[in-house]
């Protein structure tokens, strides 16, 4: 049996820590949360059925490739539907699935403790931030 280095070892270790962080359910699911359209996305289909065009409407700061990336993660993941009717122009629309909205009450969660807290967070950093230029 041939002897590790201590390298190979801190190898080893940082390649088995990588694949569990990938495979880490929360990991996972916050990595697709974490996105910076996918929270507002969820809240605008929230209230309901919504063609591409109208989400671009509500979101308009998201540039369409990044809205139509966004929205293909979310169907991709499950939390998101996508339906073509076909017409004259052809229309789509998007609405959340089961899956989706069974997020929602975990979004608004988080959404409340971020209002009741962003103070705090922002008054830590601001300490912090001056510790370090010392």
């Amino acid at each position: 049996m041939p002897t590790r280095t201590s390298a190979q070892r801190r190898e080893e270790a940082r390649d088995a820590h990588r694949e569990a962080v990938e495979l880490c359910p929360t990991n996972r699911v916050l990595d697709r949360l974490g996105d910076k359209w996918v929270g507002l996305v969820l809240v605008e289909l929230e209230k309901g059925r919504r063609r591409h065009s109208d989400l671009a409407r509500a979101l308009a700061g998201a540039s369409q490739k990044m809205l139509t990336q966004t929205l293909r993660d979310l169907e991709r993941d499950g939390f998101v539907s996508r339906s073509v009717t076909p017409s004259v122009p052809v229309r789509v629309d998007y609405a959340l699935t089961p899956l989706g909205e069974s997020l929602l009450p975990v979004l608004h969660a988080v959404t409340r403790w971020a209002g009741q807290h962003i103070d705090q967070v922002d008054a830590a950093r601001e300490t912090y931030d001056r510790g370090a230029t010392d």
